[in-house]
């Protein structure tokens, strides 16, 4: 019976053994990471918003905009994400955007500036 223990008590320990062996052959991996990079048309976007921020800051301060920034024209040509495709509605919707931008800068127009940023 001792032997029996014995023998169970030497199995464990060279089965413990092995564990870490193997623990220390295996190398870690490299992550690589699949970073997003956004589109032309993203950027653009972004562009626009921010500048619509400052536009909305100026019109509050009574600064009047007098030039439409000609990069809004580019929505018509702006790489769309890969996944993302012009349609007739993103069509029709980026004009009427570029419309309403060109009221703004308007300056014959009789509706105030603010309804027309609106």
């Amino acid at each position: 019976m001792k032997q029996l223990f014995y023998l169970l008590i030497v199995l464990v320990f060279f089965a413990c053994n092995d564990k870490k062996e193997q623990g220390e052959i295996t190398e870690k991996a490299e992550k690589v990471y699949d970073m997003y990079t956004p589109s032309e048309m993203a950027n653009l976007m972004n562009e626009m918003y921010a500048y619509n921020q400052q536009l909305k800051k100026d019109i509050i301060d009574g600064k009047i905009p007098t030039k439409f920034p000609e990069k809004f024209l580019n929505i018509h040509t702006a790489q769309l994400s890969d996944f993302k495709s012009r349609n007739e509605t993103f069509k029709s919707f980026s004009n009427l955007y570029i419309q309403a931008e060109k009221e703004v800068f308007n300056p014959n127009s009789e509706v105030p500036i603010e309804t027309r940023f609106n």
